[in-house]
């Protein structure tokens, strides 16, 4: 950290010092009666825990530590142990995690012994297992669970590295040998943490229109949190991507079974025996995050409910073996599972005042600008500085803000020892939309939604009504909280899902060639259905035809057929999109591998143009805009020439796509037109249909097929687009006039 990052963290701690004593010993509206004492100390209750969260990370990141990785032999690399946990998931989702772990590097493969540990006990895994030769374990009475599954294969296998993944996450080639090294740092170590970092949006991402905008939700926890916890040797353990010591395992008797977040509770057990845990930032698997509501809400309950269960179970703050600085980071980690009470009192407190005249902080405009002012101004700053822009105090309130309904009785339930037993797996694959659910989640947000809108037309009046901006900090609040109850909103309607595979946008060597071209290029993404790419000239690629594909990395090639399903115009470019039509079962794997076998391709930071502004707009325009669905297969762009045609005269060509093209003429009508062009070409057209008013008619060229490979035809084109951009540049500049070239009824025409 700078010595400029240290100075603001000791100025927010000492201002934040400062407004709490104020908030102690002056605020409390003790002559306002029972109701307004009960919710101003729930206010300054809540606060603190904040604040003592706040205080924990911004010690840990005030000195990070990141573990030296050490250089060893070959020969030194241990026996390793992979444990592929899974229970009820498909079998598409287990054939690419095991894929990506048949190709994780090491210098003697034989020593990597990889497990799918079946909870489910099903035969098509068994088959699986066979066909992608790794060994198959399961078990009968599936007591405890993940803990117990995960128990049961250490039972029957001896590696001194245990790697434990979960069913979604595909590790990369590098995995073993990034992170083995480190059990060799001279240390005890009983285990490494790497990011669970995820190659598809999730749902906070996806559902407000921020996929390009907002790094992942987890992304803040892996790559920030966790490396800050180095410090104080708390690095939690996240249940997946991790390789654990057997050693350390047998010495607390194997992953805890009494809670239901096993992982929580075993990582602070081997901390507590004196081992060294490490977190790493670099990202070396990635996953499949929760695609619905329902899932994501089932999964964050679970953590919710299994972190306060570990607290209380565990004692934590008396847990023998721990540090202080451990349990001051455990109880920050168990605290931060209270935010749905937080959030309450952060929505209700203004409403109170606003809407039912209870006050809860007894204060005046000029003590809240010396006190509260500079300490929000400042933490804000600091986490936006200390997070590296991973994260920012509005997105972690719109978070939390989402969560909180859903959470609210759960934690309550789990705080009073009333607790979840069984062990839920979170479901990763795409469900049907379930519209009731989502209008139960969405109902607490519209009554909290109208509620702040009463206390911002009641500031607003009062403000008018007495000429005194005294009101304008309540009126800030509620704007805020606004803000995020809009977002919630926005979240929970959702959106709507049209791809069945994730797409990386991804740069990969691509060759495309069918009887009549070959073309080398890039991808401009890729999906385990279909890859597109960029070209800078509009080329005719047969949609009818199928194409030989070849797909090659550095490390991965892949052959494969493919077919166009569609192609449109990026600014100055075209983009073609193909679907994979047939591929055989190596290539398949390969294919995987590229696609898998890198770091994912969404924001790693927030977006600098990210405002309260923008996010609203962009929410609200996205989905009043109607999407428009094109199965459009031919390149299409738009010219401006005026060519005289056989026996009829002079004609302008409007618009072309190879097969069709859009023409201006005169009031008399020909069902047949001979276009000759230069180097002997001869365009034989036939009238389709009439476009509009201004005689423009669609004709379909009954020889394109014979004059789309011909080079000469190319230049012909070539030379039409650059004399429309001409044209196009003089009209902006003022120098000439052209017609519009655009027609509303040509542009909603899809070409077969």
């Amino acid at each position: 950290m700078t010595v400029k990052n240290k100075i603001l963290v000791v100025v927010t701690v000492i201002m934040s010092l400062i407004y709490l004593g104020w908030r102690i010993f002056f605020t409390i509206p003790f002559e306002y009666g029972v109701i307004a004492i009960v919710s101003g100390f729930y206010l300054l209750i809540i606060e603190i825990i904040g604040m003592f969260e706040a205080g924990i990370h911004f010690y840990n990141m005030t000195n990070i530590q990141f573990p030296k990785c050490p250089e060893i032999k070959n020969k030194e690399y241990p026996e390793v142990d992979v444990f592929i946990a899974t229970y009820n998931e498909p079998v598409e989702l287990l054939y690419k995690t095991i894929n990506g772990c048949s190709n994780m590097d090491y210098p003697d493969k034989s020593k990597v012994h990889i497990y799918l540990c079946d909870d489910g006990n099903r035969q098509e895994m068994e088959a699986l297992c066979e066909k992608m030769k790794i060994k198959y374990i399961t078990r009968i009475e599936r007591t405890h669970a993940k803990a117990g599954n995960l128990n049961n294969a250490m039972s029957l296998t001896s590696s001194p590295l245990i790697v434990t993944m979960d069913a979604d996450m595909i590790p990369m080639h590098d995995f073993l040998t990034a992170c083995v090294p480190y059990f060799f740092t001279g240390e005890k170590v009983g285990f490494v943490q790497t990011p669970q970092s995820f190659y598809n949006p999730d749902l906070f991402q996806f559902n407000l229109h921020s996929e390009s905008r907002i790094p992942n939700e987890q992304d803040y926890f892996y790559r920030d949190i966790q490396v800050g916890r180095n410090k104080s040797n708390s690095v939690i353990y996240g249940g997946s991507n991790t390789i654990i010591s057997r050693e350390a395992l047998n010495e607390i008797g194997g992953f805890c079974t009494e809670v239901i977040t096993e992982d929580f509770a075993t990582g602070i057990e081997i901390q507590s025996k004196k081992y060294k845990c490490y977190a790493l930032k670099d990202v070396h698997a990635s996953g499949l995050s929760p695609s619905d509501l329902k899932s994501l809400i089932k999964q964050r309950e679970r953590w919710a409910r299994g972190c306060i269960q570990t607290g209380r179970k565990h004692n934590i703050l008396f847990k023998k073996g721990l540090s202080i600085a451990q349990r001051l980071n455990y109880i920050a980690s168990v605290l931060y599972w209270f935010f749905p009470l937080k959030r309450l009192i952060y929505i209700m407190a203004p409403i109170l005042f606003t809407v039912f005249n209870v006050i809860v902080v007894k204060c005046t405009l000029f003590e809240v600008l010396i006190f509260w002012l500079p300490m929000y101004l400042l933490t804000n700053t600091c986490i936006r500085k200390l997070s590296g822009n991973i994260r920012s105090n509005k997105w972690t309130n719109v978070y939390e803000n989402i969560l909180f309904p859903s959470l609210f009785i759960p934690v309550i339930l789990e705080t009073l020892c009333i607790s979840q037993r069984k062990f839920l797996v979170t479901r990763k694959e795409k469900v049907e939309d379930d519209k009731k659910y989502k209008l139960m989640q969405v109902l607490p947000h519209v009554f909290f939604a109208i509620l702040s809108s009463v206390g911002i037309i009641n500031c607003i009046r009062w403000t008018f009504t007495t000429g005194s901006i005294g009101m304008i900090v309540v009126l800030f609040w509620l704007l805020i909280n606004l803000y995020n109850i809009l977002m919630s909103i926005f979240f929970m309607i959702g959106r709507n899902v049209y791809r069945k595979y994730e797409r990386t946008m991804a740069k990969v060597q691509c060759i495309i060639e069918n009887s009549n071209f070959k073309i080398n290029c890039l991808t401009r993404d890729i999906s385990e259905s279909g890859f597109s790419i960029i070209l800078d000239f509009p080329k005719y690629i047969d949609y009818k035809e199928e194409c030989e594909i070849v797909l090659k990395t550095d490390r991965y090639l892949s052959h494969f057929k493919a077919k166009i399903v569609h192609v449109d115009r990026i600014k100055k470019q075209w983009k073609f999109s193909f679907y994979i039509c047939e591929i055989k079962e190596l290539e398949k794997k390969q294919l995987l591998q590229i696609i898998y076998d890198r770091k994912p391709s969404l924001p790693q930071v927030l977006d600098t143009d990210g405002s309260t502004f923008e996010d609203l707009k962009i929410n609200t325009f996205k989905r009043i805009k109607k999407e428009k669905m094109s199965n459009r297969k031919l390149a299409r762009f738009v010219i401006d020439e005026s060519i005289e045609a056989v026996g009829y005269g002079i004609v302008k060509l409007k618009d072309f796509n190879y097969e069709y093209m859009r023409i201006r003429m005169g009031l008399r009508e020909s069902e047949h037109l001979i276009i000759p062009l230069e180097h002997g070409i001869t365009l034989n057209c036939t009238f389709i249909q009439n476009i509009n008013k201004s005689h423009e008619r669609l004709y379909r060229i009954v020889n394109y097929e014979d004059i789309a490979q011909n080079k000469n035809f190319e230049v012909i084109l070539k030379k039409w687009i650059n004399n429309f951009s001409k044209k196009t540049k003089e009209k902006m500049e003022g120098n000439t006039g052209i017609e519009n070239n655009h027609s509303d009824e040509f542009d909603e025409m899809h070409y077969i």
